[in-house]
């Protein structure tokens, strides 16, 4: 079967999707091969963002390089940010201060839900209801407003730096916070009531795009896709960094296999960083927020790699320096690429009207993938 589907016949139709398209979330192109409605072959057609981030990172100090990656995965700016000071930090083993830990954690945890929360809307959205769309950008915007006030960014934050976050938390930080925690937990509810439990949404995403457990595996997938295959690859678990390890949290897994499975998982993890930040709200160490280190960086002469959770999955740093102010080589590994090479995986046999609920259950940033 699977054989049949990948040879193109006479009469299969090949269509493109992208790369402008209001589905594709961003610049990707999709050739899609199909036989009447059913889907033959999916080839992503990658590159219309390309700005050889990599490359460029190559003549960035090791302050420098750590904030081009805000503009990858934008929705997780700050743990991309984390990722690459914490690479940095294990080059020169710098200790991070216990209150600029604490710090680190929070951001990166409302990071995680106001990019689930946009993508709960968007995914809703593709599959053809337009309220949720307004009711996520309603809930973001207050965590957009903390960030702007405590980061003076609302996207691009720039606020991780080697040794801990570049300034203190604002005054008002723990009030937004509070009340940040207390309208959340009732629209969470809300978010259920509307979309999760609708019988047309789970029409539409359940036993669609299938990925199993040893597939999930061997495409490389990482984050809520993997997770919705039964794959326990939470790097907070199974690598925990800063204080993960003494935070009382699930790893959310769900053995569905399919598009609804991962919707799942994400809706299950936002309940999840909400009582990360709750354990940690009020117990904020005092001290300092950044450790003292040279205003020149030089890692030594060797390689050094760093891994995060982010909203998407595993995000790897990896470093080679020769001993100088800039890196040698930096490759990022970013959790978007895996987890769209699985996306003809999922399709083939599939029908066309389907595809747009599958990628919208992978939760694609474009320039995550085209770095």
């Amino acid at each position: 079967m699977i054989e049949e589907l990948a040879t193109t016949q006479e009469g299969d139709l090949v269509i493109n999707v992208g790369p402008q398209h209001p589905s594709t979330h961003g610049v990707l192109h999709l050739v899609i091969t199909m036989n009447g409605e059913t889907i033959k072959k999916v080839e992503p057609h990658l590159g219309y963002i390309h700005r050889s981030i990599e490359k460029m990172c190559e003549s960035l100090s090791f302050r420098q390089f750590i904030y081009v990656t805000s503009r990858m995965d934008y929705l997780s700016s700050h743990i991309n940010n984390h990722g690459c000071a914490l690479c940095v930090e294990k080059g020169l083993q710098i200790e991070v201060p216990a209150r600029a830990q604490v710090i680190r954690v929070l951001m990166d945890e409302l990071t995680r839900i106001a990019s689930h929360v946009l993508w709960w809307g968007a995914l809703a959205m593709d599959v053809g209801a337009l309220t949720p769309f307004f009711h996520a950008f309603r809930e973001r915007e207050a965590i957009n407003d903390i960030m702007e006030e405590t980061c003076g960014a609302r996207l691009t934050m720039n606020y991780m730096a080697p040794g801990g976050v570049m300034f203190d938390i604002h005054p008002n930080f723990q009030k937004r916070v509070h009340a940040f925690i207390e309208l959340f937990k009732s629209k969470i509810d809300e978010y259920d009531e509307l979309v999760t439990d609708n019988v047309i949404f789970k029409a539409r995403m359940q036993g669609i795009g299938m990925l199993s457990y040893e597939d999930a595996i061997s495409y490389g997938c990482s984050g809520p896709t993997a997770r919705g295959s039964g794959v326990k690859c939470d790097i907070r678990k199974l690598y925990p960094y800063e204080i993960y390890n003494k935070l009382q949290f699930e790893e959310i897994i769900e053995t569905g296999c399919d598009s609804y499975a991962r919707y799942l998982v994400r809706m299950k993890e936002m309940r999840q960083s909400l009582s990360i930040i709750e354990q940690l709200i009020d117990n904020i160490p005092e001290g300092e927020f950044l450790a003292k280190t040279k205003a020149v960086l030089k890692l030594p002469k060797g390689e050094f790699y760093s891994k995060v959770e982010t909203a998407r999955g595993e995000f790897g740093v990896y470093i080679v320096s020769e001993g100088g102010t800039t890196p040698y080589r930096i490759k990022f590994r970013s959790p978007g690429f895996s987890n769209l090479s699985a996306l003809d995986h999922m399709a083939r046999g599939q029908k066309i009207g389907d595809l747009v609920a599958m990628m919208g259950s992978l939760d694609l940033v474009i320039p995550d993938i085209d770095r």
